[in-house]
């Protein structure tokens, strides 16, 4: 069963909250009300772009086998994939689910909001001039933004309180459905007729704030360019197999305290993506500029250096935004622990990735 329930959306000239009801894919009704916002709410909203909230959401996509009832089959299905042997690979998604927190891996669903009305998903041309990229629009995507320690919740803590971190969204309590929701996918994958692989990847009370996909136009290049970073913290991330019908399952993959905070592009060396002369999608992010003979001096100081080259390179080395950080408070298989692990301040200086035809 898939329900969408109070999607609320604002934008335009100025402060403006639209309530309405989204379609469901099955019998059940969803329903909403237009609401006041109170005078410190209308306050903190700017009225540029498109806001997204949705509240008391809840999503679940069943299998590709009729239910018990004997309702029809709900397929997710991507084909027209071959191996390397020219034999049809075939993925089927089994469940899809996002639920509040709490759901024990997609068995009970339950409802959750997604953003708020002062800090929503957003969808909004920005003034590159703003963020590093000059004399351009930038089309962003973004969830909603992190917030002064002050304000915030810490990121992972289930019973996070006000001032104990950065990120905006709540988490769940007693009286509160709470903005951290559970998402998992179970999916198989069929090679020919090798349905064996099945796959299950659950992540509870997620929190992706802070994160945004920023995309505008190259004129030298003539291609897409933009900026991609990712938070995505959760207390537990899991991977498991297991047999098609779900009777039997390997070992669990846990990842606990997990915090992935990816960077990929920035102002000083975005990410191009393109199409090669054979179809196939290429991402690329380009080595940062080497410096000039005796630009950088060779005790590297700035004293005996070119002082706007020595300046580029230190912002290009020294600032965190470019850097990507990756924490696992702790790593387990089973009943195998490996304890914690940890790759801080990764910084991307050259990346290709090339999509290839891989049918005979």
């Amino acid at each position: 069963m898939a329900a969408f329930e109070t999607v609320k959306t604002f934008g335009g000239p100025g402060p403006l909250a639209v309530a309405f009801v989204s379609a469901l894919m099955c019998s059940s009704l969803a329903h909403t009300e237009l609401r006041g916002l109170s005078e410190a709410e209308l306050s903190d909203i700017e009225g540029a772009g498109i806001g997204v909230v949705l509240e008391d959401f809840k999503f679940s996509h069943g299998t590709d086998q009729p239910g018990p009832d004997g309702e029809q089959a709900r397929i997710f299905r991507i084909g027209g994939i071959k191996s390397t042997d020219g034999r049809d690979v075939d993925i089927t998604v089994n469940h899809l689910y996002i639920s509040g927190s709490g759901s024990d891996y997609g068995q009970n669903l339950s409802p959750v909001n997604l953003g708020r009305l002062i800090n929503p998903y957003r969808i909004d041309v920005v003034d590159g001039n703003a963020i590093g990229v000059p004399d351009k629009a930038v089309l962003e995507f973004a969830a909603p933004a992190l917030v002064n320690p002050g304000q915030g919740y810490d990121c992972l803590s289930s019973s996070a309180v006000t001032g104990s971190g950065t990120c905006a969204s709540r988490p769940k309590s007693d009286d509160f459905v709470g903005e951290r929701p559970d998402i998992g996918l179970q999916m198989n994958l069929a090679v020919g007729d090798d349905r064996s692989a099945n796959i299950n990847i659950h992540a509870a009370s997620a929190v992706i704030d802070g994160s945004y996909l920023r995309l505008w136009g190259d004129n030298e290049r003539r291609q897409m360019v933009g900026q991609f970073r990712l938070n995505f913290y959760s207390p537990e991330v899991s991977i498991n197999a297991c047999e098609l019908d779900g009777s039997e399952c390997g070992s669990r993959i846990l990842l606990r305290d997990f915090i992935l905070e990816l960077a990929i592009g920035n102002e000083l060396q975005p990410v191009f993506f393109d199409v090669d002369g054979t179809g196939n999608f290429v991402i690329e992010v380009a080595s940062i500029r080497r410096p000039g003979f005796g630009e950088i001096g060779t005790d590297g100081q700035r004293a005996s250096s070119n002082p706007e080259a020595w300046d580029f390179y230190e912002d290009y080395y020294t600032n965190p935004e470019y850097r990507s950080n990756l924490f696992i408070g702790n790593f387990s298989v089973g009943d195998r622990d490996f304890g914690s692990a940890r790759v801080e301040g990764m910084l991307i200086q050259h990346l290709e990735i090339r999509t290839r035809d891989l049918a005979p």
